[in-house]
């Protein structure tokens, strides 16, 4: 547990950096040692959306959808992921 929580406050202060790659792969980590913790999807989801990775932030927040169904985060970040596929999609000639 306590491995957990300090690699969660790393993956927050490179957030607070701005660092979103390192921070993405700190709460990737995180989930290795657990998977039912909400709150390292949802901002490892944040980390996607900065990055433009909309599909993986996508599947984060439904995975803690999954595990919380009224997870606001979640929600709003699934939501944000969906317009920015859907921008990338209008964007994307020929499809």
């Amino acid at each position: 547990m306590e491995k957990f929580k300090r690699l969660k406050n790393e993956g927050n202060d490179f957030v607070k950096m701005g660092e979103y790659e390192e921070a993405a792969n700190k709460y990737s980590e995180c989930m290795k040692l657990n998977t039912e913790e909400c709150t390292v999807y949802t901002n490892r989801a944040l980390c996607y959306l900065k990055l433009y990775k909309y599909e993986e932030a996508k599947r984060d927040c439904d995975h803690v959808l999954q595990i919380e169904d009224s997870n606001i985060k979640a929600f709003y970040r699934r939501a944000l992921a969906y317009k920015g596929l859907q921008v990338r999609k209008k964007n994307m000639p020929g499809i």
